[in-house]
């Protein structure tokens, strides 16, 4: 039984020796370039991959990668509109936000997952600060218009979303400072309007603007779906940007993944060099990701 436990654990560690080995040369290309990652969905509210996120994100830190995190929330968001009674309405997948709810919002955001997730990394080892766009003027904001066409007299009205926005303005400064520390910003998607007004901004939205005014070598899109899917349905693990925009215009890429793949190639056109998109409830993806050959989930690029 002892032989058989030793030769067990001599052949762990001979595997986790052969990772490290592989994962070397992508620590050395990698280091000292900062990475924008959108921390969303599933992977959020489950405890087990929380922590695994956090330990990555740690990990990814210690090995000279800059991270910048920057989080959604949108069920949580939901559940506590309906714990108050305060009801939602969505208008094309954007929540309709008064007053009372941007409250809410920036409530939910900037103070309980904020610090959860802050909490989160420096309860295994790491060094992070929670900062909401408002900080420093981090994310200076505009309000969101979008209209609306009537399909019977092809009238076009203009959609108040109330105060849902999109960056105007990115102030970098607050972000390139920690890069030379040990410190990993955790940055809620609150903006902050030109008279001080609160802005609730879509979370991919606000990472691929981050990314562009850092010039990330990568953003990371965490989502709750394996990557990009081809007309039959089989992941396709690297896209050019010629090949995406394609892809939206036939049809292929539809619904949700619209906006993210958008927001990459908004990203791209900017100067991040590629942006990946991953499944969240994967463990250890982001380390999958970025320290082995193959990678997974979609990664999106200039040329290829």
């Amino acid at each position: 039984m002892s032989d058989n436990v030793t030769e067990k654990t001599t052949e762990q560690w001979l595997v986790t020796a052969q990772t490290l080995s592989e994962a070397l040369p992508y620590m050395r290309r990698f280091a000292g370039q900062t990475f924008v990652i959108k921390y969303g969905g599933h992977a959020m509210g489950d405890a087990a991959l929380a922590e695994k996120f956090a330990r990555d994100i740690v990990l990814i830190k210690h090995v000279g990668i800059n991270p910048v995190v920057v989080h959604g929330g949108g069920p949580q968001i939901g559940a506590m509109l309906e714990r108050l009674k305060i009801k939602s309405e969505f208008i094309d997948g954007l929540r309709v936000t008064d007053q009372e709810t941007v409250e809410i919002v920036e409530m939910v955001l900037s103070g309980s997952i904020n610090k959860q997730i802050v909490t989160a990394i420096n309860g295994v080892g790491g060094s992070a600060m929670g900062l909401s766009g408002k900080d420093g003027r981090l994310i200076q904001a505009k309000k969101l218009l979008r209209s609306k066409k009537d399909p019977d007299s092809n009238i076009e009205s203009v959609l108040d979303l109330g105060f849902v926005g999109e960056p105007d303005q990115i102030n970098p400064k607050i972000l390139q400072d920690f890069e030379s520390s040990d410190v990993i910003p955790v940055i809620a998607p609150i903006g902050v309007g030109e008279n001080g007004e609160t802005y609730n901004i879509n979370a991919d939205t606000a990472a691929g603007a981050i990314a562009s005014a850092l010039n990330a070598s990568k953003l990371i899109m965490l989502t709750d779906i394996a990557g990009v899917m081809d007309s039959d349905k089989n992941l396709m693990p690297t896209l050019s940007r010629d090949q995406a925009a394609s892809l939206i215009s036939d049809g292929t890429i539809n619904g949700g993944m619209i906006p993210k793949v958008e927001t990459c190639l908004d990203a791209i056109d900017q100067g991040t060099a590629a942006a990946h998109i991953l499944d969240g409830r994967v463990p250890h993806v982001l380390l999958l990701e970025i320290f082995t050959e193959h990678g997974v989930g979609t990664m999106i690029e200039t040329a290829r």
